[in-house]
């Protein structure tokens, strides 16, 4: 039987700078706060926490100060994936070392691959490490999909575990849990489809949104699985502006922005990523003013 790795939502944890550097203090005070609001795990170093603009040692730093900073008390999954295999792996070996709980492995971008590419790709790195991971399927990112019978075919490795499927697109998501029933964990990449996602079998959520919202994303969630569907969707629908507002411009740009608001780092981006537009960020901090959290 595969471990699955969390249940329910994990942040996907914004990397916070000061004076362009990473600000480490805001960061631990970013952890203890969404781990004291009930989160139920945290993704290090992924897309939201700008993994791809960190240098190799400030990847590998950022990695080790939030699993000692966590410290047991919900699982870390570290984003790890590159489209360079090898270095995916080197990352892989360095967070399983670590004490990461989980790997997330995006789709190798630009070069992309073929299906077998993939295939090839993932199985590279699950070989090399005993820690389960996680698939990154997004698309809109990468160029790059991962086919649902493509996870049918990885899923038979033992250490890949699940799929963050940030496709957007509902069918697939249905077509990958027909074909991997039990064997895969699904969870959503997108937080407008976390309940639709729950409703195919779901085990929960990689989120943005949880980066201001983590108390109430994570009982989205665990409202749905405790039957209390009606309350989930009514979730799910009322946090739908500020959803949009956090994706009205590539993400991570609004979530740091937000983030900044409420006092975690400066509002400080790394090229070619820059900061979100004015009139953009006034309707992001109008909503969250509603929300009451600035």
């Amino acid at each position: 039987m595969k471990k699955t790795v969390f249940t329910g939502a994990a942040t996907a944890i914004i990397t916070p700078f000061k004076d362009e550097q990473i600000d480490y203090a805001a960061f631990e005070r970013l952890i203890e706060w969404q781990i004291n609001s009930g989160i139920n795990a945290i993704v290090v170093a992924g897309t939201t926490g700008e993994g791809s603009t960190l240098t190799d040692s400030e990847h590998k730093a950022v990695i080790d100060f939030c699993i000692e900073k966590v410290n047991g008390r919900v699982p870390v999954i570290a984003g790890t994936g590159s489209n360079d295999t090898a270095y995916a792996i080197s990352l892989s070996k360095h967070a399983e070392k670590s004490g990461a709980d989980g790997l997330l492995l995006v789709t190798p971008y630009y070069n992309k691959a073929t299906q077998q590419g993939l295939i090839d790709s993932f199985l590279a790195v699950a070989d090399k490490v005993d820690v389960p991971c996680i698939l990154y399927n997004v698309p809109s990112r990468t160029g790059c999909n991962i086919a649902p019978e493509t996870v049918a075919k990885l899923i038979l490795h033992e250490n890949i575990t699940g799929i963050k499927e940030a496709s957007g697109d509902i069918s697939q998501v249905a077509e990958i849990a027909a074909a991997a029933g039990d064997k895969i964990d699904i969870y959503s990449g997108n937080d407008d489809q976390i309940v639709p996602i729950l409703s195919l079998g779901g085990k929960g959520v990689i989120s943005v949104l949880s980066n201001l919202f983590p108390y109430e994303t994570a009982k989205m969630c665990s409202d749905f699985f405790s039957g209390n569907i009606k309350e989930s969707l009514k979730a799910q629908l009322d946090y739908l502006p500020i959803i949009n507002s956090l994706f009205c411009e590539v993400n991570p740009i609004p979530v740091k922005c937000a983030m900044a608001h409420m006092g975690y780092g400066e509002n400080s981006l790394r090229l070619p990523l820059t900061k979100m537009e004015k009139a953009h960020e006034e309707t992001l901090l109008k909503l969250m003013r509603e929300k009451g959290i600035i």
